[in-house]
């Protein structure tokens, strides 16, 4: 008898555990540094996802740090930026500690969402990151670094079919060559794979500074408004089979 009643408990849990919904669910991460963790999803990327995927459901993670470089996410880093030529002391001052602090948090996190939702109908990667790697001056490394981080997410996350959506960094600086190179590096990887997208933000860091317009590192409130709604109408177009805007304004 206390066997059946603790299956009965067990079988009670598992089912409380699991959305009820038979809604295709669609889940998003969103990950990156600054722009992304300065990204409110409930005031710009919900909204619209909401209203594009109308009465599917919408789950997100959201793990984004300002001021850090991709090898936060990618133990190969290193490894990487040796083969391409970065001297040890230049590789040693980026990586610090040398800690990867937000990508297990990531598939932690996802473990968790899956007890609810078990099978989403799509996982999409929304990735704002690159700043800190033109500023370090190791953008030698960014392309092989970023196709690996998507590779490892499809890899631990067990779906190949991941979407991704890159956020291209702003036209902050171009006259420099290392935020030249991650810009269009980005946009490379994005057209190179069959599940990718990119967003463009050039017009979304026109910020007033004592009375003067200028191309930010940050972008306005409204444009991180226009951020997140860019990056659910990229995904919706993956998700659908749709052709994901080309100049990355959808």
């Amino acid at each position: 008898m206390k066997i059946v009643t603790l299956l009965i408990i067990m079988m009670s849990v598992s089912v409380i555990a699991e959305d009820k919904t038979d809604k295709p669910v669609h889940l998003f991460v969103l990950s990156g540094q600054s722009n992304m963790a300065r990204m409110n999803p409930k005031t710009g990327f919900i909204p619209e996802a909401e209203n594009l995927f109308k009465d599917e459901k919408i789950v997100y993670i959201k793990k984004s740090m300002g001021s850090q470089y991709i090898h936060r996410w990618l133990p190969e880093w290193d490894e990487i930026a040796k083969s391409k030529g970065l001297e040890e002391n230049h590789r040693k001052k980026i990586l610090r500690d040398g800690k990867v602090l937000y990508y297990q948090p990531i598939l932690d996190q996802y473990k968790e969402l899956l007890k609810k939702y078990p099978k989403p109908a799509s996982v999409t990667f929304c990735w704002m990151q690159g700043e800190s790697d033109a500023q370090g001056r190791v953008s030698v490394a960014y392309k092989d670094s970023l196709k690996l981080l998507i590779s490892n997410f499809r890899r631990d996350l067990k779906r190949p079919d991941m979407n991704v959506v890159i956020g291209r960094i702003a036209d902050y600086a171009l006259d420099k060559k290392e935020c030249v190179k991650i810009r269009r590096v980005q946009i490379e990887i994005a057209n190179e794979d069959p599940h990718g997208a990119w967003v463009d933000t050039d017009d979304l860091n026109n910020i007033e500074v004592n009375g003067v317009l200028k191309n930010d590192i940050h972008y306005s409130k409204k444009g991180y408004v226009v951020l997140g709604q860019r990056f659910a109408r990229q995904a919706h177009a993956l998700i659908t089979g749709k052709e994901p805007a080309k100049d990355g304004r959808p």
